[in-house]
């Protein structure tokens, strides 16, 4: 166990260090560690946190990945790793490095075929996530980002109670459905004392083709949700077509005009983090 010294997120995280669960490897230097979370599957979370590692790695910082969605992973995916694996030197697992030095790891990047279903029960599922954080060689690091897996279970509260978050993005849908689930994972980071840094909502209009209206397709519920919980909303993501085919083209071959409305909520998510 490491002292809080070395932690990155000293002085933030609200843990009493007698008791603090948390460990490193010194050969990590990590900066900070930011948990992209929505306590909802399928409103476009690992994508955000794709996009913030890839907008951060072309800032210039030097940007991890982990993949805490063991059973759903798509970091290797939406960085364009589907040709490569991960290795170990016998000491520490290797992450894959994207073209701008992303370093990523993800269970997918340790299957022979990504279609193979991961049959694990709660608390080996916990003890992958830890793995990561504990062996993977990740050097010196401004930022790693973790796409954390949707829900309240075993996997996040062990990020929450093992990782030093230095803070947390919630994604969130203009729904009010979503919005719902969600609240449960905002107040789930409260009891723990794990810090907010705000809400970003996807999907959350999309632009007309032809005349150029901006058209709110579920409403406003992500405005509402920032309002009554009183985080920051750090900023909102169209439906588009060029973010859906990520996957397909690269991070980078997104609309310019989603590179310039990440780029705020970037600015935004780093505002907060001071």
């Amino acid at each position: 166990m490491s002292n809080c010294d070395s932690c990155p997120s000293k002085g933030k995280c609200g843990k009493n260090e007698a008791d603090c669960g948390v460990s490193q490897i010194p050969e990590n230097k990590i900066k900070n560690v930011l948990g992209v979370m929505s306590g909802k599957g399928g409103v476009g979370k690992s994508t955000v946190a794709a996009m913030l590692a890839n907008e951060l790695a072309n800032r210039g910082y030097k940007v991890g990945l982990l993949d805490a969605d063991i059973t759903g992973p798509s970091a290797v995916r939406l960085t364009g790793l589907t040709d490569k694996r991960a290795y170990s030197d016998g000491k520490h697992f290797l992450p894959v490095e994207t073209e701008n030095g992303v370093k990523v790891i993800s269970l997918n990047l340790m299957l022979d075929n990504e279609n193979s279903p991961v049959i694990w029960r709660g608390s080996l599922l916990s003890s992958c996530v830890i793995q990561f954080w504990n062996e993977v060689l990740w050097g010196e690091l401004d930022y790693l980002i973790l796409d954390m897996p949707p829900g309240t279970g075993d996997i996040t509260l062990t990020v929450m109670q093992k990782i030093p978050l230095s803070g947390l993005v919630m994604v969130s849908t203009p729904q009010d459905m979503v919005s719902m689930i969600v609240s449960k994972a905002i107040n789930m980071a409260g009891m723990l004392k794990i810090r907010i840094l705000g809400i970003v909502e996807n999907m959350s209009y999309l632009i007309c083709p032809h005349c150029g209206e901006k058209i709110k397709v579920f409403g406003e519920s992500s405005s509402v949700l920032s309002e009554q919980t009183g985080l920051k909303l750090l900023g909102e993501l169209p439906t588009n077509p060029s973010v859906s085919a990520i996957s397909e083209n690269s991070l980078n071959a997104v609309d310019e005009a989603i590179k310039q409305e990440f780029s705020k909520i970037t600015d935004n998510i780093l505002s907060e983090l001071k």
